[in-house]
């Protein structure tokens, strides 16, 4: 029995969303719950902005709760914006794979679910290409463990709720604010 595939599905469109500056670019990734990902990010330098959402999915314009269902695909991802010159996206992929295990299939720690899968999702072939390289040279660190990270063209991006952006950097659940700044090499502390 063949699959259909709807084309008119606005949530499998290549996310066509550009930087203000045409000199910057967009990366997006998937790591596991994106609050301690997305406030990694932010401290490096040469990110301009982080924004925190949903991508890879079936659903058009999903929320939160239906993500967690675990029923529309989506993976939580943090998009990053950043500027080549100061930082070189090999320089985002070296953070991708050091804040996260990449052998665990759909959950990082505690976190179980599709939605907390590892992924890669690249908006040109250069950046398909320096993923690809990098996760060879993962996997050869690795040795026997299996790297189970996806790399594919980043789809549509869908914007996660206002309350998850910069989640960390404004206390989290417990109102402890956590540092943002640019070279804080300060532990992340993730809590809901």
């Amino acid at each position: 029995m063949a699959t259909t595939v709807d084309t008119n599905n606005p949530a499998f469109d290549a996310d066509e969303d550009c930087p203000i500056n045409p000199s910057h670019e967009l990366a997006q990734f998937g790591a596991g719950c994106f609050w301690g990902v997305e406030l990694a990010f932010q401290r490096v330098e040469g990110v301009i902005k982080t924004t925190v959402g949903y991508s890879q999915g079936h659903v058009h314009d999903p929320n939160y709760k239906l993500v967690c269902t675990g029923s529309t695909n989506h993976v939580e991802v943090v998009r990053v914006q950043f500027d080549p010159q100061i930082c070189p996206y090999v320089n985002l992929l070296s953070l991708f794979w050091s804040r996260h295990d990449p052998t665990t299939l759909n959950r990082q720690g505690g976190d179980v679910g599709a939605q907390y899968r590892s992924g890669i999702y690249y908006y040109n072939e250069n950046q398909a290409r320096l993923a690809r390289e990098s996760m060879e040279a993962k996997q050869l660190e690795l040795k026997d463990k299996k790297i189970v990270t996806e790399i594919l063209p980043a789809k549509r991006f869908y914007k996660g709720e206002e309350y998850h952006q910069q989640y960390l950097e404004k206390g989290g659940g417990l109102g402890d604010k956590q540092s943002a700044e640019k070279g804080c090499t300060d532990p992340i502390r993730c809590y809901g």
